[in-house]
């Protein structure tokens, strides 16, 4: 009667021992496993199986363990869906390779239109010399720190995040925010930190502390380096998103300075791997309302819904399995050029930016691809041409005395030609000159303190190329020809060349500049000569002349002068003006 009841009391304790326990788990432990972890709850995602398995195996032991030689129906339960939760990953891992779905990677980066180098004015306008990035990322992020150290009661809260390139109605600027810089300090700051940094990418001496927008104060309540509801990644799975694929969590203002945070939404298209955006979550950074839009209905200052790295993957699938998956001589393989860029087109969108050149080659690419980072339209221009490596290294080797450091190329239109703009900066990381370098020829290179300078010095290095070493301008840059009469001219000396100013009866808010590598007849201008000029739309006051012809001067050329007069300036001829 006493072992009955002993063994009953125990068969009890063992029950009520597995309530608890169970209890714990399923309203603990898991709970909390999915608070702290934040494991994507979708079929696609490896985390998910990975988290299925292993409560099922956490089961099935613990009922083994105290069931003691009997199996329950729960650890047979347990063992099933074990097994089932292994198979699925090992099925669909196997799936996933690249040996299998080689098409289907390289299809990721959609469509990709091919186009000749002369079509490249069509996406890339000419940008206004004004408006020629010259500040990257590293020094932003030093001008950000020095504005900050000014402030020092904030500076000792906080740390400055990552600065993300932006155009801001019409301007561009570096934008980073001001995260907590620890626990204690969040927990001081819990309601956001007080402010977020803007450095113009055109003027290092435009940097803002900005701490207050329409005037209520700056909150930016939601970001990566907040606990418990304030951690940006936590909301946003809390909210509805743990089911979706999350990256790239980038800090964007709108128009009007209020902080956002711009993160991509993405699924797998090729069982577990193949990450594909679909749509973008915007959440202001101050009160953690989330809106999602999809590529076409995202509002107009947002400028990343397709992420860099995402990008750099696809288009790497894209060039390796040109011919599929085995491709022993490397045929035809493509591979992008280390770094990727931001650039802006004409009709105001961004892209990313990067050379394409083929499997094996160091030096040279075979063109380049421009990306929407937005609906990720993909446009390959077949040029060939320099890689961004290169260029840097040309553009240092033209001041190599000085021992500069040049920053990642960035792409521009000047006058219809692709050329890489870049900063030189010193062992302090000042910027000290700009450069200009071909993108088909990195041997025509343009140094300068300024960015004019620097246009004009590679102008003078291009022209004097020859003609039988210029690259094929493009017909589409927007050249204007006009005739009227010399009203001023004067001259300047700058590193040796003589510069000819010219201002005109029409148009009269410009002026005009032109060496001898232009036209010979410049050094012999006079006011009162009546003049034709073809120059490009440059949207400045001061312009570079394309070509220069003095009505009032009748020199003949032979037909070899004329051949080379006609070849050797870097804009399109006068015949194309618009």
């Amino acid at each position: 009667m006493t072992n009955n009841t002993t063994s009953s009391k125990a068969a009890s304790l063992l029950s009520m021992g597995k309530k608890i326990l169970y209890a714990f788990v399923l309203f603990i432990a898991l709970p909390l496993y999915l608070y702290i972890s934040m494991p994507t709850l979708n079929f696609w995602f490896f985390s998910f199986p990975v988290g299925v398995a292993t409560i099922a195996m956490t089961v099935a032991v613990l009922e083994l363990s105290l069931a003691g030689r009997k199996s329950s129906l729960l650890a047979k339960i347990s063992v099933f869906v074990l097994v089932l939760a292994i198979l699925h990953i090992a099925i669909t891992s196997v799936a996933s390779w690249g040996l299998f779905r080689s098409s289907a990677y390289r299809g990721l980066i959609g469509t990709v239109a091919e186009k000749e180098s002369r079509d490249f004015s069509n996406n890339i306008a000419p940008v206004s010399l004004d408006q020629v990035r010259i500040i990257d990322q590293e020094v932003a992020h030093r001008l950000g720190d020095k504005v900050l150290g000014e402030q020092p009661s904030l500076g000792s809260q906080v740390e400055v995040g990552t600065f993300n390139i932006q155009s801001i109605n019409g301007q561009l600027y570096w934008v980073a925010p001001l995260l907590h810089d620890g626990f204690f300090k969040w927990w001081n700051k819990s309601e956001g930190t007080s402010a977020y940094i803007r450095v113009s990418a055109t003027n290092e001496r435009d940097v803002q502390l900005v701490t207050a927008v329409g005037g209520r104060p700056v909150r930016v309540k939601y970001q990566p380096n907040a606990y418990f509801g304030g951690n940006l990644e936590r909301h946003l799975y809390l909210s509805g998103y743990a089911t979706t694929g999350l990256t790239d969590y980038s800090f964007e203002t709108d128009d009007s300075g209020h902080p956002f945070w711009v993160v991509s939404l993405y699924t797998n298209a090729v069982g577990f791997f193949g990450y594909n955006v679909y749509g973008v979550a915007v959440v202001n950074a101050e009160t953690g309302e989330i809106q999602e839009y999809t590529p076409e209905t995202a509002p107009t200052w947002v400028d990343r819904i397709q992420p860099k790295e995402m990008i750099e993957q696809q288009l790497g699938f894209w060039g390796k399995y040109i011919k599929g998956y085995i491709n022993l001589s490397n045929e035809g393989k493509l591979e992008p050029t280390e770094g990727m860029s931001l650039v802006y087109g004409a009709d105001g969108r961004s892209y990313w930016y990067s050379g394409i050149t083929s499997v094996g080659r160091d030096q040279g690419t075979v063109g380049f691809v421009l990306v929407d980072t937005r609906n990720k339209s993909t446009t390959w221009y077949k040029q060939a041409g320099a890689t961004e490596e290169a260029a840097m290294q040309s553009a240092k080797g033209k001041v190599q005395e000085k021992g500069y450091t040049a920053s990642f190329p960035i792409l521009y239109n000047i006058n219809g030609v692709p050329t890489y703009v870049m900063s030189l900066k010193d062992k302090a990381g000042l910027v000290k000159m700009l450069a200009l370098v071909s993108v088909e020829d990195y041997s025509i290179v343009g140094v300068g303190n300024n960015i004019k300078e620097a246009v004009r010095a590679y102008k003078e290095a291009y022209n004097g190329s020859g003609p039988n070493n210029n690259p094929n301008i493009s017909s589409n840059s927007n050249v204007f020809t006009v005739e009227s009469r010399i009203r001023r001219i004067a001259t300047d000396i700058v590193g040796g060349t003589a510069f000819y100013y010219i201002y005109c009866d029409s148009p009269s808010d410009k002026i005009f500049i032109g060496s001898s590598t232009v036209s010979n007849e410049l050094p012999i201008s006079q006011v009162g000569d009546s003049i034709r000029i073809s120059y490009n739309d440059a949207r400045t006051a001061i312009i570079d002349m394309a070509n220069f012809d003095n009505l009032n001067l009748n020199i003949k050329f032979s037909k070899d002068q004329q051949i080379s007069n006609d070849n050797a300036p870097i804009d399109s001829p006068a015949d194309t003006a618009q």
